[in-house]
């Protein structure tokens, strides 16, 4: 096998460790509570990262020359 397929063979197995562990915990155990807070914490944490991402690359990018708009009154 090479490097890349052994790579890929041990992200796949990863994943599917991860899912039912993560469903385990949400699940069948007591810290099913706390593991549903750091879910939603995480996901509302990642997407408003990427909005304001987003916003600082607006607010700090040069417009383009093709952007500007011209007054031909």
């Amino acid at each position: 096998m090479t490097r890349q397929r052994t790579v890929g063979t041990m992200i796949f197995v990863l994943a599917i460790v991860g899912f039912f562990l993560y469903a385990y915990l949400l699940m069948l155990s007591e810290w099913s509570p706390i593991v549903l807070q750091l879910s939603v914490l995480m996901a509302v944490g990642g997407i408003l990262g990427v909005i304001s991402w987003i916003g600082y690359n607006m607010a700090t990018s040069r417009p383009s020359p093709s952007s500007l708009v011209t007054d031909d009154k």
